[in-house]
C-alpha cells in the first residue's frame, strides 16, 4: 500500500509540477492535466479495490468520463485557437482582446 500511495502522489505532483513549469504550449498544459486525471484514476481504482466496497467502483468510472470530456474539449479548444491565432503558444493568448 504505501509503495502505491507514494507512486500516486508522486506522479501527481510531477504532473503538476509539469503544469506550473511548462506553460508555453497549450498542448503540454494538456498533457498535464491528463496525466493527473490519470493518476487520480489509478489511485480512486486502487482505493475501491483495497476498501473491498462495492458500491463504490462507479466513482473511477465517472472520473474517468469526465477525464474524457475534459480532453477532448481542451483538443477543441486548442484546435480553434490554433486556427484563430495560429500558434498553441499561451502566451499569444489574451482575453481582453476577444
Amino acid at each position: 500500500m504505501l509503495s502505491t500511495l507514494f507512486t500516486a502522489m508522486s506522479a501527481f505532483a510531477l504532473s503538476t509540477t509539469g503544469l506550473m513549469l511548462h506553460r508555453t504550449h497549450f498542448l503540454s498544459a494538456l498533457l498535464c492535466l491528463e496525466g493527473m486525471m490519470l493518476t487520480m484514476f489509478i489511485a480512486m481504482t486502487v482505493w475501491t479495490t483495497q476498501m473491498n466496497t462495492w458500491h463504490h467502483f462507479l466513482t473511477p468510472m465517472l472520473l474517468l468520463t469526465m477525464s474524457a470530456c475534459e480532453a477532448g474539449t481542451g483538443l477543441a479548444l486548442m484546435v480553434a485557437t490554433t486556427r484563430t491565432h495560429g500558434t498553441d503558444h499561451l502566451k499569444n493568448l489574451n482575453l481582453l482582446q476577444c
